[in-house]
């Protein structure tokens, strides 16, 4: 045999060789990527395809396909629906430090096994977006687990880097540190927000103390006789006080903290700032039995009851809604 044929027939052997170990290598490449990631599990899931195009357009794929252990709270494609992202689509024409915010404020670094948190409310825990708040509670025999009022729908996801938690509402990521200044930014209580200025009573809602405000509109508070920034100006600081103490509560509390914690009867009484107390009813759903939609409120002055008109709007230290009449305490 000549030198060349030698030479090609190695060449061949040396060719056919490399191709096996090129084949070997995309073998191994496939056995060791992983498709159970956080990522992965979203990508699958048919029912969190919003919560998917969130954490990709929201700069945190990397971290939903990473080694570090995350926690992802993700709202169900009906969530995100209710809070007005119809579907992905919405989620590529929203503004994307909305999006952002969205993503980061979902997230949570470590595995948080929330079901064996102990049996309180609101305990802080932080995303990567700022402060939420876990509630795990007894409620006609079953364990309910909330954040930020958010209900858990099932039992977690687990994935190799972490586990993902579907809930029944998408968390709100607040824009403001405090209460004082989310009420100072809201158009609708321009009334209220003077009365607090004027009773000397904004620091104590820009305080570390978490509070809750029962703020009422603009409306509200022109139906009994504060309808300016005048007739604030001239009313008596102690007596705008005692009234605004009776609007809050000195502790965080979201609505479906009342449907837990009620009983069987369906009403109960919240403490106020002032020392007096409110009667809090549920709202019953007319679509499920058993279940509640929300709880309206009555002074001891109030001769019907007050309805929220917002609730759950988080800040960071503390929870503010908005009323159609102010609490009472006398007629």
């Amino acid at each position: 045999m000549s030198k060349i044929n030698i030479y090609i027939k190695t060449l061949t052997a040396c060719g056919a060789v490399a191709i096996m170990a090129m084949g070997c290598d995309k073998e191994d490449d496939t056995a060791k990527r992983d498709n159970n990631r956080i990522a992965q599990v979203l990508a699958d899931n048919f029912n969190l395809t919003v919560m998917n195009q969130v954490v990709m357009r929201g700069g945190l794929r990397d971290r939903a396909d990473g080694d570090q252990t995350m926690t992802l709270f993700s709202p169900s494609d009906e969530a995100f629906a209710k809070a007005g992202y119809a579907n992905s689509s919405a989620i590529l024409t929203a503004a994307y430090d909305r999006v952002a915010r969205l993503a980061r404020y979902h997230m949570v670094e470590g595995n948080y096994e929330i079901d064996k948190m102990p049996f309180l409310f609101n305990q802080e825990i932080r995303s990567l977006g700022g402060k939420l708040y876990v509630t795990r509670w007894i409620k006609n025999g079953d364990t309910v687990l909330t954040i930020n009022g958010s209900r858990l729908l099932s039992t977690a996801v687990n994935a190799s880097n972490g586990k993902v938690q579907v809930i029944d509402r998408m968390l709100e990521p607040y824009v403001h540190e405090t209460i004082a200044d989310a009420i100072a930014s809201n158009k609708d209580l321009t009334l209220f927000n003077r009365a607090l200025q004027r009773a000397g009573m904004t620091e104590l809602l820009k305080g570390n103390t978490p509070h809750t405000v029962y703020a009422p509109s603009n409306q509200a508070m022109t139906a009994i006789g504060y309808g300016t920034l005048e007739t604030i100006e001239a009313a008596d600081p102690a007596v705008l006080g005692e009234l605004l103490r009776y609007q809050m509560v000195a502790d965080r509390r979201f609505v479906n903290d009342y449907i837990l914690s009620i009983g069987s009867t369906n009403e109960g009484r919240q403490g106020m700032l002032n020392n007096s107390s409110v009667t809090v009813t549920l709202i019953p759903d007319i679509q499920k039995p058993g279940a509640f939609t929300g709880i309206s409120l009555k002074g001891i002055g109030n001769t019907s009851v007050t309805n929220l008109v917002q609730q759950d709007i988080i800040t960071g230290n503390g929870v503010l809604h908005i009323t159609d009449q102010v609490l009472r305490i006398t007629q």
